[in-house]
């Protein structure tokens, strides 16, 4: 009896668990880069911000996973705690849509559910069939899984024992939060805990009056997983993980007096226990929202309170391109060029701070690269997208035949981010592993350093001026970047020989060395560029003055 009880439970949670991941991951592969996309779009004020994460999360069947994803938009700059906010109290919402599935009751339809979806997942190649396919499967296996658990359960429902140890969670609302909190805490899923309070109140174990608090403890105990995502983050990401603690909790202080009250007004709703909790669970979070959505302004000074302080900002966005512009293209390229300005200097910051912490071993300094190259990824696409759109326009020979050599230049600034990343992880080795240089060998990789940033600096004036002459000074310098590499691998071969420097940080110097030509070649090539395309600027814009 005991062993089919617990072997029940067991398999049963496991196949509830999976079944839910599979249509989570079922749908995001339908649409998972929209989905981003809409999530970082619809949030301009909390009240799109809290439809916008109500949708997505029904979509992707995880509050956790978009609480996660809110934290490390506003991480890396891409959303602001003002944003995150309207959709942390849209997540809450979204997540209730499980507990509605589940109250259907349709575990007759489990098996035909997981025969259709492998069918469709193992034999139709199409994409999105594919992984609608996966998304049928997934509710196969859930339903099946919560049968499996419900049939363990029933033998024992009857037991007095039983059913007065149940007892305690009706006259004890506490006891019901403090369990439905650990629990989720344990599974980092609401919608798994919400299932299993389904599954035992259907089989008469307890009634809604114990059922109700156990939901509130739910979505507290889910914020764990905001916590641990916010770790290490900024201050921002940090304050939006509290928002989502301090948004159930409150909530749950709120209603928790009120709980006579609600718990009449859930009664009303159906007459099925598995309903009724269901619906508990969305008004729980559909009346907290409402009652919090008008004070997202407070929440934003209350979380700003308790954790102060200031976030070094990197803009993750364009700020040029306007698309008003691109009726006139000739100023739509201008706006086009600042961007490329702007990513250039982004990703020789990167260098510098990469250089920094290598130089004083400062691990500080190597924080904010990532959050640059974030910058850097999103201007490419975004000013790739720009120049797309512009080349649709009706335009003169002149925008037509620049347009392909910023693009290239994109693409070439782009990759110096990536080789950035390559010297931070370098220089983070070094520092991890506390490995030495000898004087020559920091000295030379000094003068690398700045041979390099001569070029980017030389590079950005080019772009600001439209100045060949500038251009073709990187150029000059390209050589002497290819000649002195090859000085500092014979220099290092030498020292190598002599005994003079570990294997280790011989490893690191040559890869050092590695990436720096590379970003050295990629500057050449915008040079290049510059030097071919950039000569009609001035005489155009002389044209326009006169």
């Amino acid at each position: 009896m005991v062993k089919e009880l617990i072997f029940g439970l067991a398999g049963g949670l496991g196949l509830f668990i999976y079944g839910i991941y599979l249509m989570g991951e079922g749908l995001q592969n339908t649409a998972g880069d929209k989905m981003r996309r809409c999530l970082n779009a619809l949030t301009k004020n909390p009240f799109f911000g809290m439809i916008t994460g109500a949708f997505i999360t029904s979509i992707v069947q995880s509050s956790s996973a978009i609480t996660v994803m809110v934290v490390g938009f506003v991480n890396a700059g891409l959303m602001t705690l003002a944003q995150a906010i309207g959709v942390i109290f849209g997540v809450n919402i979204g997540t209730t849509i499980t507990a509605q599935i589940i109250a259907f009751k349709l575990t007759e339809y489990a098996l035909p559910a997981v025969a259709i979806g492998a069918a469709l997942y193992l034999f139709v190649n199409k994409r999105a069939w594919k992984y609608f396919g996966l998304f049928v499967l997934g509710f196969g296996v859930l339903f099946l899984g919560l049968n499996i658990m419900t049939a363990a359960i029933k033998p024992i429902s009857g037991d007095p024992a039983v059913q007065n140890a149940f007892v305690n969670f009706s006259h004890n609302p506490l006891l019901g939060v403090l369990t439905g909190l650990i629990v989720t805490a344990i599974l980092q899923s609401s919608s798994v805990t919400t299932g299993m309070v389904i599954a035992l109140a259907s089989t008469g174990l307890f009634d809604l009056r114990a059922a109700i608090p156990m939901i509130f403890g739910c979505n507290i105990g889910t914020c764990i997983t905001a916590i641990i995502a916010s770790v290490g983050t900024t201050i921002s990401a940090r304050r939006t993980a509290l928002v989502h603690v301090l948004f159930n909790v409150t909530g749950t202080l709120i209603f928790l007096p009120a709980l006579p009250f609600f718990y009449n007004f859930v009664v009303v709703t159906s007459n099925d226990i598995s309903r009724q909790i269901a619906n508990a669970h969305t008004l729980f979070n559909v009346l907290n929202t409402i009652i919090f959505i008008p004070f997202t302004g407070v929440f934003a000074k209350v979380v700003t309170k308790i954790l102060p302080g200031k976030d070094t900002l990197i803009d993750t966005r364009p700020q040029y391109l306007e698309k008003h512009l691109l009726h006139t293209p000739a100023i739509a390229l201008e706006a086009s060029m600042k961007e490329v300005i702007r990513m250039n200097n982004l990703a020789c910051d990167m260098i510098n701070d990469a250089m920094k912490g290598f130089r004083d071993n400062d691990i500080k300094s190597l924080e904010l690269i990532p959050k640059k190259e974030v910058a850097v990824d999103n201007l490419q696409e975004a000013i790739t997208n720009y120049l797309m759109e512009l080349m649709q326009k009706e335009l003169s020979p002149e925008v037509a035949n620049k347009i392909p050599s910023l693009l290239h230049s994109v693409n070439d600034i782009e990759r110096i981010g990536d080789h950035s990343e390559n010297l931070m992880e370098l220089s983070e080795r070094r520092i991890s592993l506390s490995l030495p240089f000898t004087k020559e060998a920091l000295q030379e990789i000094e003068e690398m350093y700045s041979l390099i940033m001569k070029m980017g600096n030389g590079v950005a004036k080019a772009l600001d001026s439209n100045n060949a002459d500038e251009a073709k000074l990187v150029l000059d310098m390209e050589k002497q970047v290819n000649k002195f590499t090859q000085q500092l691998k014979d220099n290092h071969i030498e020292r190598l020989s002599k005994g003079k420097c570990k294997v280790l940080s011989g490893i690191i110097f040559l890869d050092m060395i590695s990436n720096f030509e590379k970003i050295g070649d990629h500057l050449t090539n915008v040079a290049q560029a510059i030097i071919g395309k950039l000569r009609w600027a001035s005489s155009m814009q002389t044209d326009m003055l006169h």
